[in-house]
């Protein structure tokens, strides 16, 4: 059974529960001093207690999506993600779809009506990175009017170690761009879902490690033009994500304006972390190091003709006073907007209020659909 199953929640709760009627049971058994029934009042809390610790780490595993399996969880994922001599027949890109679901709308079992998500494996070209993706495709994309429309399109990202199955059970993209698009608050929009981890279990903060994966090329580069191949999406696009996802939105957005024309950071930081889940991420290089620091690119470079969206509170984040710092050092023709909540925290709940409006503001910054030529 897979950690995510609802089978084992449920099995870890019984347990719980279990133990918990067990001890209350049996103490009265065990109020003794004999080594026994210590023994057995020792034992009967740790278990219990184990259970609960258990149950209470599956569900909000469930809820939040830190780690999709076993070996996700145990670390044994070692797989670098990288595809070597990778031949694709044709012209067309390496976008395989490999299943379809429904958005979870009324009406949603008619792409039609309710849109669809799909399942994709994408193989980058130029960095020969494999990553699984979701791709939420609107209502519109299936009607014959729009049939040789372009439809702006973003990238959404989770944050380290994340999962892109969180984005749509947890976070709700696709339901939210469903709402928002059906009640006339935002554009249709196509959704590229995916966590910044390509290389698991490695962290590699959206950098083209030297000798490692080429993990920006993969982003600005590959991404949108294999998906460009695959699906009809508008030139321009937009990039969003939360915590490492963040800092990596807005670095796409800085780094390659020509290529996303918004980049929102949900609870960002502002430079590369470096920590055993990173490793060394620029072996020594410091202009490299240097770029990868949000404010020093906004201080040094010439400022890019994007837009930018920044999200904090001003309780209960860590990120409020860097937030605010980054906002003053951004320069014209750089844009920058900002939802500053009274409370929050780095967790799902805060970015589901911080949603809806960034994907109002994704719409605003980007090209409507578009006649296909």
């Amino acid at each position: 059974m897979g950690l995510t199953s609802h089978a084992v929640l449920a099995l870890a709760v019984l347990l719980a529960v279990a133990l918990f009627a067990g001890t209350v049971l049996l103490w009265p058994r065990l109020a003794h001093r004999s080594w026994r029934s210590v023994s057995g009042r020792v034992g009967l809390l740790f278990a219990t207690q184990l259970a609960v610790f258990v149950a209470v780490g599956l569900a909000a595993n469930h809820a939040y999506g830190f780690y999709a399996t076993w070996a996700d969880l145990f670390g044994r994922e070692q797989g670098q993600g990288v595809v070597t001599d990778h031949e694709v027949a044709g012209t067309r890109a390496p976008v395989h779809v490999v299943a379809t679901q429904d958005v979870g709308v009324s009406g949603g079992a008619r792409p039609a009506v309710g849109g669809q998500v799909q399942k994709v494996d994408i193989v980058g070209r130029t960095s020969h990175i494999a990553a699984p993706a979701y791709v939420y495709l609107p209502p519109e994309y299936f009607q014959p009017r729009y049939a040789r429309r372009s439809f702006p399109a973003s990238v959404v990202l989770t944050g380290y170690p994340g999962t892109a199955e969180a984005l749509i059970r947890g976070l709700r993209y696709p339901q939210t761009a469903h709402a928002l698009a059906a009640a006339g608050r935002m554009r249709p929009m196509i959704l590229v879902m995916l966590r910044p981890t390509v290389a698991p279990p490695r962290d590699t903060e959206c950098v083209d490690v030297p000798g490692g994966p080429r993990t920006e090329t993969f982003f600005a580069t590959d991404l949108p033009a294999e998906m460009a191949a695959r699906y009809r999406t508008a030139k321009k696009w937009g990039v969003v994500g939360d915590s490492t996802g963040g800092y990596c939105a807005l670095k796409l957005a800085l780094h390659h304006p020509g290529v996303f024309g918004a980049g929102a950071g949900l609870s960002p930081y502002y430079r590369a972390a470096h920590d055993p889940t990173t490793g060394d991420l620029f072996h020594g290089n410091a202009r490299s190091r240097e770029r990868a620091d949000l404010g020093w690119y906004l201080n040094h470079m010439p400022p890019p003709a994007t837009s930018l969206l920044v999200t904090s509170s001003k309780q209960g984040e860590h990120n409020y006073r860097d937030t605010l710092a980054f906002i003053r050092q951004v320069k014209a023709p750089t844009r920058v907007s900002s939802i500053i909540l009274d409370s929050g925290g780095h967790n799902f709940n805060t970015w589901r209020r911080e949603i809806p409006a960034t994907l109002e503001w994704l719409s605003r910054r980007l090209p409507g659909a578009r006649q296909v030529t």
